[in-house]
């Protein structure tokens, strides 16, 4: 079963609209897909009804951000009934951190020489809500810097001029949002936080003591050995492996819808609880 159960539309920070995810997902063969946009749930209508069209199945989620003690993680609900009034609630709370980021980001950027950076970023998005991404393929396409890795480099992390620390809500919260909506709590791409392998065991443990449900052992970051350790480490504390690709449809990013590692996942995939 191909599956892809981390996409992103222009409702975040993505470039396509949700019925163009959904296209681009049957054209690669899906026969899941879920569209999982950042503190959004704006797009998944879109999604679904298309998705019956094309007839390809297709799993309401969305990726939220959390804090966990000093440490920000993005936590996926997969399966989630984007109805729910809790769920809406939390993302309305973590939308207005969302705006006020923006704001401090265009401020510390201007401090730094770079003018109407808020203006230029939000001609970029599609939607009221400016992310990171955007105010990176600004200074992309006003070659202030040659790609993403640069930009976040130069200018997001630490304590560069555009690198804004946001209290997001805590991941104990997140992960109540998301079952209160009857959903999975999924831990996205795990391996790609910045922190010793203990360290991410030892938050991978105390998650799971929080109720998360699985993580996502397959992305299209994942080598070999990424998926055997996510596998481990999903094995440890009993959760479920989810897969997705991290989908944005930006030019300058190499990732394709579709287009993480093959691995069988057997009967610990979340799709067994989803469908």
């Amino acid at each position: 079963m191909k599956i892809d159960l981390h996409t992103h539309s222009y409702y975040s920070d993505g470039v396509l609209s949700p019925k163009e995810i959904v296209e681009k997902a049957v054209n690669a063969k899906c026969e899941f897909l879920s569209l999982t946009d950042h503190d959004s749930i704006e797009g998944l209508y879109e999604a679904s009804e298309h998705s019956k069209n094309m007839n390809m199945g297709f799993i309401n989620g969305v990726e939220i951000s959390a804090k966990y003690n000093s440490q920000s993680i993005h936590i996926v609900g997969l399966g989630i009934n984007p109805k729910e009034r809790t769920l809406q609630e939390g993302l309305k709370k973590n939308n207005k951190f969302r705006i006020d980021r923006a704001k401090k980001i265009s401020e510390g950027l201007f401090e730094a020489g770079i003018k109407k950076a808020y203006e230029k970023a939000s001609a970029i998005s599609k939607t009221k809500y400016i992310t990171r991404t955007h105010f990176a393929q600004m200074l992309i396409q006003e070659k202030i810097c040659p790609n993403m890795s640069s930009v976040f480099k130069k200018y997001m992390t630490g304590k560069k001029p555009g690198s804004v620390k946001v209290e997001w809500a805590s991941a104990e919260e997140v992960i109540n949002w998301i079952h209160k909506a009857d959903g999975l709590a999924i831990l996205a791409h795990p391996l790609r936080y910045k922190m010793t392998l203990t360290k991410l065991k030892k938050l991978v443990n105390s998650l799971k003591i929080l109720g998360l449900d699985g993580i996502e052992i397959v992305n299209s970051f994942s080598s070999f050995e990424d998926i055997k350790i996510a596998k481990m480490i999903a094995d440890e504390n009993e959760l479920l492996y989810s897969s997705g690709s991290d989908y944005h449809g930006w030019p300058n990013q190499t990732i394709e819808l579709g287009g993480t590692p093959e691995y069988d996942f057997g009967r610990k995939s979340v799709m067994d609880y989803l469908l």
